[in-house]
């Protein structure tokens, strides 16, 4: 269509999609969330790509920072527990494939936040398959 301009999903679009998901997740996971931060970035930052010895920034689409729930921790001044979603990476594999961009998205919210109850990879595709 001549004129029509399209725009690549923002940051609040993909925060969008990753808080539908969440909405979407079972009660006892959605209860724990509540002190999770959500934060939506184009890339990560150069000491996530340094730690993790990425070769490029787009080798990461999400990333869990924080401490597995049950695990006591009471430090004072300690950063709270935070759910990264990279949404350039995230764009990128959505333009490869086949998957919708809310496919997606639910699969990387769903995997950073399985970190965050230290579930193994066959509890977070059960999660998943509930929240799609």
């Amino acid at each position: 269509m001549a004129g029509r301009q399209t725009f690549a999903p923002s940051l609040d679009d993909i925060e969008t999609l990753a808080r539908g998901a969440i909405a979407r997740l079972p009660e006892i996971f959605r209860s724990h969330l509540g002190t999770v931060v959500l934060r939506i970035e184009d890339f990560p930052d150069e000491d996530v790509c340094r730690d993790m010895a990425l070769e490029s920034e787009f080798d990461i689409l999400g990333l869990y920072q924080g401490h597995a729930v049950g695990r006591s921790v009471d430090v004072s001044g300690a950063l709270p527990d935070t759910v990264y979603l990279y949404r350039r990476p995230i764009l990128d594999l959505w333009a490869e494939g086949e998957e919708s961009l809310e496919h997606i998205v639910t699969h990387v919210l769903v995997h950073e936040v399985g970190h965050h109850f230290g579930l193994s990879d066959d509890d977070m595709h059960r999660i998943e398959d509930s929240a799609l």
